[in-house]
């Protein structure tokens, strides 16, 4: 399982970015593609996840319609639309993927729970 996540710089408050995880070496179907990430002198958190299968989504209280995830089956590669961009954004953002049954992000993985493969991080910096 290989997971490749993409599309971090460097971005004004009120801008956008996507981020893209692609992925390869698993039969997507069978996972759960969640976005996380971790701010500086902070610890990791949930952000966002995709069901591969279904493509029912979840996200955190703070994503506030501000991000949006979303999956290409034709380029094996999950998406986080990032808008209206604020400082407190300004974090590592890793992709991540948990081998599912479901058709609907579970509970666990709504928690951030059950992620056994990772990318490496892309990092977002958003100025005030």
């Amino acid at each position: 399982v290989q997971l490749q996540a993409s599309g971090g710089g460097l971005v004004q408050a009120g801008g956008s970015l996507r981020l893209s995880c692609a992925a390869s070496g698993f039969t997507f179907e069978d996972y759960a593609i969640g976005w996380f990430r971790q701010a500086p002198g902070k610890v990791r958190e949930f952000v966002a996840a995709i069901n591969w299968r279904s493509g029912n989504t979840y996200w955190k209280d703070f994503v506030n319609g501000r991000l949006t995830i979303s999956r290409d089956n034709t380029k094996n590669t999950v998406y986080l639309q990032m808008d209206s961009l604020k400082p407190e954004d300004t974090a590592v953002y890793y992709c991540a993927a948990a081998l599912t049954s479901s058709r609907r992000i579970t509970t666990a993985q709504a928690m951030g729970i059950g992620y056994d493969y990772w990318g490496q991080g892309t990092k977002v910096t958003v100025s005030s």
